[in-house]
């Protein structure tokens, strides 16, 4: 039944915008975190760490979460035309396997996001001059950032079941990761979920900030995905989103 909820979610993926944003927005980042250590490689000393730090300071704080927030909130544009939500509210398929499907997607086309944000990295940073290859540990931080995307994507894919506006879900995700740029600073990352993706990321920084607090991080992911999708399945269990 959930396999059957994914494949049907995929399918809406043919022909979408998620694609061209997944790959055209983190061009962007990239381009400026470029440039932005070109300028100032007097100071930047540390070459590919240097180079993503400036990479990871715009990607993760301005973009990352945005993007989630734009996945989550295409996922549910279907359902708020016309008379769609009757149709998702009475298919024959558990509520929690409907919403999982969701869910599942988001966090595939999160995955290719990563994997494409890597691939710039490198291409950014040969282009730059930089010797060798990238950093083993950038692969780890990509991976790490990934598992954040269950945390901020369950939030956001709540927030759009009950947000009509396309853009409003992408505007607090983006406020949500400069927040998340504060509280991170202040050492308090691991108690909101926006913080999570530039921990997991290793924004802004060359020596891993989870050193030794990995399992936390992992736990505080999970805390949160599980939080934000038991919330979503029930409310959806028990009420019409129409009537709130």
């Amino acid at each position: 039944m959930l396999l059957r909820c994914i494949r049907a979610e995929m399918r809406k993926l043919k022909s979408s915008i998620l694609f061209p944003a997944c790959i055209i927005i983190p061009v962007i980042p990239t381009v400026m975190g470029t440039f932005n250590y070109l300028q100032n490689i007097g100071i930047l000393k540390d070459q590919w760490y240097s180079l993503w730090t400036q990479h990871t300071l715009f990607y993760s704080t301005f973009f990352y979460a945005p993007l989630i927030a734009l996945y989550c909130s295409y996922m549910w544009r279907l359902e708020h035309r016309s008379n769609n939500w009757n149709v998702f509210m009475t298919a024959p398929v558990p509520i929690s396997c409907l919403y999982f499907g969701k869910l599942t997607v988001i966090f595939f086309v999160a995955l290719i996001t990563q994997g494409w944000v890597g691939i710039l990295y490198l291409i950014a940073g040969k282009l730059a001059g930089l010797p060798g290859l990238c950093p083993a540990e950038v692969l780890f931080w990509l991976l790490r950032g990934t598992l954040a995307a269950i945390a901020v994507g369950a939030l956001q894919l709540l927030l759009s079941m009950f947000i009509r506006s396309f853009s409003i879900p992408i505007g607090i995700a983006l406020a949500g990761g400069v927040i998340g740029m504060l509280i991170s600073n202040e050492g308090f990352g691991i108690y909101w979920p926006y913080s999570l993706v530039l921990m997991g990321m290793n924004s802004n920084k060359s020596a891993d900030v989870l050193s030794g607090n990995s399992l936390l991080f992992v736990l505080s992911a999970v805390l949160y995905f599980l939080l934000f999708y038991l919330i979503a399945v029930r409310i959806l269990k028990t009420r019409d989103i129409r009537t709130m």
